[in-house]
């Protein structure tokens, strides 16, 4: 890199190689964070800050698994210098390594480019990973809504939860790097007296900040998409047990006359002289018959059956 400045990459460095490559003595809770394992349960959050001689920056970048319909995030840090810049990824259990090529092209086409601009390559990758991120969960939320009809109940609920805990994991780190890249836009990170973002960086972090404000704005977006379909789902579940109970309802209203009629005349009274009608047991048929069709007539009127 220009001006004596280079770029270190280390992957899954121990301490002692991350102490031998270091372009500058870190502090212990620097150095503790460089080498802390990766932990799906505890993310670090998103940062760049100054460290006195040295910019600290912790980015995590979404990588997909087409084939698999999941994604995972990669930690990168930074240690940055006017001089050199210090890259570590870290590489969750049983994941591949997140690929540099692309950041890697991207400098080269530059020739000698500064430690800021590398930092920047790296943010706008970020940037645009998000992007990709959320494009695919809009995708993933139109096919919930195309199947929110068809599909059994448990299958909706299921996917409404996935998609719901996909929004909050991309909030929790979108918004801390999206704030990252915004304390640079504002000259708000460097090193003493030297320079590792200069104004021209400052504008090129503006762009990746863009990015990053319309990845946000798309969650949102997606978020209360998921929202309405959630209320959607919930009234269509409401609207089915309603139809249900109206069912029941119309079936218990048919059975209330004849019931009334069998309880009074299974008394068993002396006095009950309906029951030595010759007629009585063909009448009290006919009066359920014609009750019952005439129920059935009322509810077929009033489209509740």
């Amino acid at each position: 890199m220009g001006h004596g400045a280079r770029w270190i990459d280390l992957l899954d460095p121990t301490r002692e190689e991350l102490l031998e490559d270091s372009p500058i003595e870190l502090h212990p809770r620097a150095l503790d964070r460089l080498v802390a394992r990766p932990e799906a349960e505890h993310e670090p959050r998103p940062t760049l800050e100054s460290h006195g001689d040295y910019v600290l920056g912790v980015l995590l970048v979404a990588v997909a698994v087409p084939a698999e319909d999941r994604v995972f995030y990669q930690e990168i840090d930074l240690v940055l210098t006017p001089d050199v810049a210090l890259t570590v990824r870290k590489t969750p259990p049983g994941e591949e390594p997140f690929d540099l090529a692309e950041v890697q092209r991207a400098c080269d086409l530059h020739g000698s480019p500064s430690t800021g601009l590398v930092a920047y390559y790296l943010v706008d990758e970020v940037a645009e990973r998000y992007l990709q991120l959320i494009d695919v969960l809009a995708d993933e939320i139109d096919e919930l809504e195309d199947g929110i009809e068809s599909w059994p109940t448990e299958r909706v609920r299921v996917r409404l939860s996935e998609l719901r805990h996909d929004v909050l994991h991309i909030r929790r780190t979108l918004s801390p790097t999206r704030d990252a890249a915004r304390r640079i836009v504002d000259g708000r990170v460097d090193v003493g007296n030297n320079e590792v973002f200069d104004r021209s960086l400052e504008v090129d972090f503006a762009d990746a900040y863009d990015k990053l404000l319309r990845a946000t704005e798309a969650l949102d977006i997606s978020r209360e998409l998921i929202t309405s379909a959630r209320e959607f789902h919930q009234s269509k579940i409401g609207q089915e047990q309603n139809e249900i109970v109206k069912k029941l309802a119309v079936i218990a209203s048919l059975l209330l006359f004849p019931t009334f009629l069998v309880g009074v005349y299974g008394q068993n009274f002396d006095h009950l002289p309906e029951l030595h009608w010759r007629l009585g047991y063909a009448f009290s048929w006919a009066v359920i018959v014609v009750t019952t069709i005439g129920q059935l007539a009322f509810f077929r009127w009033k489209k509740w059956i």
